[in-house]
């Protein structure tokens, strides 16, 4: 099969190679697809440049959801079958021809979904409605401020915060992405780099219940102005490079919490959960209530293209990769 190969983390992305290899074995757990679509990740760009929690053992492909058909099941796995459709999470390997998931994170694809769709879905919408609803439990009628709102972690949140009924600020660095965002169900947006993030979310609401941040650096520090009493400011990444250093006496201060949510921990310790949520947001798509934006598809020999242009901030929803 081909794939998309990391053999070196010290040439990151520069360093990616699409060759043909054997394809992968199939694990006692294991769902065999054949991936007609794996969406990118800022994780991705840290994956290939050995700064990603997970550090698969080189070479390896990166890519960390895929949508395609089932060719073949490990004996016991029962819920889906060959020849089916379906989603999956994966620790890496999607962009390539074929890619191996844990059952336990594989979900058959409503028939209303193509693949690209489905494939956007699983790492940015579960990270953004398992931590608002699970980490910072958001409530109806909240402020919720998301920072990098054009991104594709960014712009889930203000699909999900919307549809859980909070008041959406977004966050982002020019009027074409806020302009994305409130076409996604924003309320109110902000432009960091053309205002005073803290002052312009009091200035709309009085201030944030709940900040969600997949940026860090000098946005967190804002949201440490901006942030309500008894707020909750969750940390979900950190795109801009820099990790910020979380002064406590300012969290005493504003009576706030910063809460630090991981999509690998819940995929380690609660997979039920994490796969009820995946069937979940792909019935909120079929619905409506979530629009993922496909903003390109790539084919595998591209893929190298779309990885550069995630790593420095310059894409707005989702791009995708098509391996066949």
């Amino acid at each position: 099969m081909r794939a998309l190969l990391c053999r070196s983390l010290e040439e990151g992305i520069d360093g990616l190679r699409v060759e043909d290899v054997p394809p992968p074995g199939l694990s006692p757990d294991g769902v065999r697809i054949e991936v007609h679509a794996a969406a990118m990740n800022f994780a991705d760009t840290l994956l290939v440049r050995g700064r990603y929690q997970e550090k698969p053992a080189l070479p390896f492909a990166p890519g960390l959801e895929v949508a395609g058909f089932v060719l073949e099941v490990a004996p016991g796995v029962q819920h889906v079958l060959p020849g089916e459709r379906v989603v999956a999470l994966l620790d890496h390997g999607g962009f390539a021809e074929e890619a191996v998931a844990r059952a336990s994170e594989v979900v058959r694809i409503p028939e209303e979904i193509d693949d690209a769709t489905a494939a956007a879905i699983p790492i940015a919408y579960l990270t953004s409605y398992l931590a608002l609803v699970e980490r910072a439990r958001l409530q109806p009628r909240e402020v919720l401020v998301v920072f990098g709102a054009s991104g594709g972690v960014g712009l889930s949140a203000v699909e999900v915060g919307h549809g859980l009924g909070a008041r959406v600020i977004a966050v982002a660095s020019s009027h074409d992405k806020l302009a994305t965002a409130l076409d996604r169900g924003a309320d109110d947006a902000v432009s960091y780099t053309e205002e005073d993030v803290a002052a312009r979310i009091e200035e709309l609401a009085g201030g944030a219940d709940v900040i969600y941040d997949p940026v860090g650096g000098e946005l967190f520090e804002a949201g440490l102005h901006a942030i309500n009493p008894g707020g909750r400011i969750l940390l979900v990444g950190f795109a801009s490079g820099t990790v910020p250093q979380i002064p406590a006496n300012h969290l005493l201060v504003k009576d706030a919490a910063a809460l630090g949510f991981s999509i690998g921990q819940f995929r380690r310790h609660q997979p039920d959960r994490v796969r009820a949520a995946l069937a979940e947001l792909l019935r909120m798509t079929v619905e409506g209530r979530l629009r993922p934006l496909v903003s390109q598809v790539l084919p595998l020999d591209r893929a190298v293209e779309g990885l550069r242009e995630l790593q420095v901030g310059r894409t707005v929803g989702k791009l995708v990769v098509r391996p066949r």
